[in-house]
This record gives C-alpha cells, structure tokens and sequence, in this order.
C-alpha cells in the first residue's frame, strides 16, 4: 500500500505539471524547473530511513549531476530552432547528455566526489 501511495503521488505531480504546461508554458516551466523527483525522493528516503547522512550524500550528488542534464536544455531547443525533426534533436540531445553524465562520473570517481 505504501509504495502504491508513493507511485499515486509522483505519477499526480508529472500529470498535473504536464497539464498546467499546455495552457501556462511558463508556469509549467517554472514547475518543471523545481527538481521534484529529487525532492520526492528526499522526502521518501527521510520518511523510510530517518538517515540523514544518506541523504547528504544523495543530495550532493545530484548537484553534481544535474549539470550533465542542463546540455538537454540547451542543445534540444536549438536543434528544433534549426528545423531539426523532432524525434532527431530529441535522441541526439539524449545521447549527448548521456555522453556527459558517463564523463562527469569519471571525472567524479578521479577526484573522489
């Protein structure tokens, strides 16, 4: 029952936040921007674990890693600005962010992060 609680939840915020962006794209950005799976995922952990070192060190790692992911944000839209087809930009943005988190994560490991 509690994971089930737990999906309800996170699967409610990803609609309602999909919904608002189609009429309110700035609002559904500023929602989007918020990094509610990182929070949620907090929360959860806190609420399961009560282990605060755990999440320390979680939280330190997706500062780290939020950075690999903000290449997305930045290459997708200038692709489609280039008429790029959709699908394309959107595969090779992927790959390119995924490219940058495997680099960011040796870069991590060399200096002990």
């Amino acid at each position: 029952m509690y994971y089930a609680l737990k999906v309800i939840i996170s699967a409610a915020l990803i609609v309602i936040i999909s919904e608002i962006s189609k009429r309110y794209q700035i609002l559904g950005a500023i929602l989007a921007s918020i990094p509610l799976i990182s929070v949620m995922a907090i929360i959860w952990m806190y609420f399961e674990t009560k282990d605060v070192e755990s999440i320390q060190t979680f939280s330190k790692s997706v500062f780290w890693l939020v950075l690999p992911s903000l290449s997305f944000f930045i290459i997708f839209p200038l692709m489609l600005k280039y008429n790029l087809n959709f699908w394309v930009s959107f595969l090779s943005s992927t790959a390119i962010m995924i490219v940058l988190y495997y680099l960011l994560t040796l870069v991590l490991k060399k200096f002990g992060a």
